[in-house]
């Protein structure tokens, strides 16, 4: 599987990982339960909204037990160039995406418009697998409380990140 899955035309089309606006007729397609993944992780990274312009500052954030959780994810199948002008790469992809909900307390200094809708336990998980179409939106409104994740330093997150999230 590939980030992004592709955008809304008026975005040109660039892939999207970052899915916040489920009532868009865009996303209406990937919204059942065939189109449902989870996707793991150990850490995820947000740019600093206050760093100076061109000098952007990566705040990391780790389940504070240091386990995985998991996004609410939406892929599907693709047909196109997935590649770069030097090394394109034609055919058939799998792409997906991950919901966004409003930041929590603890993202929100970094971050203000947004992050990831997590799932911090397996009856989550089976939940956002399973839940109709029209439960999404109220999986999405609910926000991670701020004391399951912490703030890591660039150097601890490397030891446990397989590379980077976002």
């Amino acid at each position: 599987m590939r980030w992004g899955l592709p955008g809304p035309p008026q975005i040109g089309g660039a892939p999207v990982t970052n899915i916040r606006n489920v009532k868009s007729p865009h996303w209406r397609s990937v919204l059942g339960v065939a189109h449902r993944c989870i996707v793991p992780f150990t850490a995820f990274s947000e740019y600093e909204d206050a760093s100076p312009k061109g000098k952007k500052q990566i705040r990391w954030f780790a389940p504070r037990d240091r386990g995985i959780m998991y996004f609410a994810g939406l892929y599907r199948t693709w047909y196109g160039d997935y590649g770069s002008k030097k090394e394109p790469n034609e055919g058939d992809h799998v792409l997906f995406g991950f919901l966004t909900t409003d930041a929590n307390e603890l993202v929100r200094p970094v971050h203000a418009k947004a992050m990831p809708v997590v799932l911090a336990n397996q009856a989550a998980c089976e939940e956002w697998l399973n839940a109709p179409a029209d439960k999404i939106e109220a999986i999405q409104a609910r926000v991670l409380p701020a004391n399951a994740l912490e703030v890591v330093r660039d150097e601890e997150a490397a030891q446990y990140v397989g590379g980077y999230i976002k």
